[in-house]
């Protein structure tokens, strides 16, 4: 029993590392420069959460990282976003960019209808403050899917 305890504790020292240093790349640099370690990332921080999670990525006008929100949090299978919220977070971050993403604990990472339509009227809202919204990243165990990579945005 202490063997598998000390493992589970190896396993999140391990895991934790691992988001310092992709956190440190992304705060060092353009994050689109390297879109799969904003992916990896952002698997890493939403993939294994049994219930849905709305996260975002506050970006400068150069596209590094200002900030990880956390903002919303649903049951297994929804969370309510609000957009007025991230046009309030927008200004306080002094944002110029972010990246929209959310975990579906079902575990497939496939944008529902209404994926697609809250992340066009977040992109409206900002669009009124000038913060782009450069992708919306699902997240789930098998993976991770681009909406601005296949052309949902």
């Amino acid at each position: 029993m202490d063997e598998r305890i000390e493992d589970e504790a190896r396993s999140e020292r391990c895991i934790q590392q691992a988001l310092e240093v992709l956190e440190r790349r992304i705060r060092n640099g353009p994050c689109f420069e390297r879109s799969d370690t904003v992916k990896d990332f952002l698997r890493i921080r939403l993939a294994r959460k049994d219930y849905e999670v709305f996260a975002i990525i506050w970006m400068d006008s150069r596209h590094r990282m200002i900030e990880f929100n956390e903002l919303f949090r649903g049951t297994l299978s929804r969370s309510s976003v609000y957009p007025r919220e991230l046009v309030r977070e927008a200004i306080r971050f002094n944002a110029a960019a972010c990246v929209l993403s959310h975990n579906h604990p079902s575990g497939s990472c496939e944008p529902s209808s209404e994926d697609i339509a809250m992340t066009r009227s977040i992109r409206v809202a900002l669009a009124t403050i000038d913060v782009r919204v450069l992708d919306h990243v699902i997240v789930a165990v098998e993976g991770t899917l681009s909406m601005a990579e296949h052309g949902l945005m």
